[in-house]
């Protein structure tokens, strides 16, 4: 079987998506900045019978980030599907007032610069097996600019037209790109935003493909 690269990874949706797509057979690489809590959930998926490692890595450092995943996929094998839904850094959620152009430089780092770099990243590999998916998570500014978190608002609006722009020209080779906006947050037992709720979308997401975008719950746009 082949990998899923989670980009992000921490106990709520990433295990979550961990588990989902564990349970079809793929390895689990586990990426985000804390080698120790990335080794204590990939021993508790391993107890489960899963296959999984810990790569730790700053999205906020691209380096570092496709370092990473060269390594996973030199470990575990080629990277079929990558999520990406590291958690914005409260840095990111001031209002559109209070933000000034450097203010923004984490959140572009964040939102555009870490999205790009992992996307190239895997693609290599993705078009070695003829297939692959690119799920990237937004919260409600991705989809919908709000005054009250303007660096996300602004760097999800480039991540946005990444993702976008390379579901257009990837979807003949067999590759998907797709969004999941997740207004509000994540919460176990919530009738939409439950993190096992969230991962089977991003499964049937990787497995139905499809439209671009599909929301947690509806929006007013």
């Amino acid at each position: 079987m082949t990998t899923i690269a989670i980009v992000g990874a921490g106990r709520g949706l990433g295990a979550a998506v961990a588990r989902r797509f564990g349970a079809e057979g793929f390895d689990i690489a586990l990426v985000s900045r804390n080698q120790e809590r990335l080794d204590a959930l990939a021993a508790e998926l391993g107890e489960e019978g899963l296959n999984a490692r810990g790569y730790a890595a700053s999205v906020r450092d691209t380096k570092s980030l496709t370092a990473a995943l060269d390594r996973a996929t030199q470990e575990l094998g080629p990277i079929e599907v990558l999520e990406y839904s590291p958690l914005p850094q409260k840095e990111f959620l001031r209002p559109v007032l209070e933000t000034t152009a450097g203010d923004l430089a984490g959140a572009v780092e964040f939102s555009v610069y870490g999205p790009v770099a992992a996307a190239h990243q895997v693609l290599q590999g993705m078009r070695s097996l003829g297939r692959g998916s690119m799920l990237f998570v937004n919260g409600g500014s991705g989809a919908k600019p709000n005054p009250r978190v303007a660096g996300t608002s602004i760097a999800f609006a480039g991540e946005t037209a990444f993702a976008t722009m390379m579901h257009d020209v990837l979807a003949a080779e067999n590759i998907h790109v797709g969004q999941l906006i997740i207004p509000g947050a994540i919460r176990p037992g919530h009738p939409t935003h439950d993190p096992d709720l969230l991962a089977d979308t991003l499964w049937r997401m990787h497995t139905e493909r499809g439209a671009f975008r599909r929301f947690a719950e509806p929006m007013d746009l």
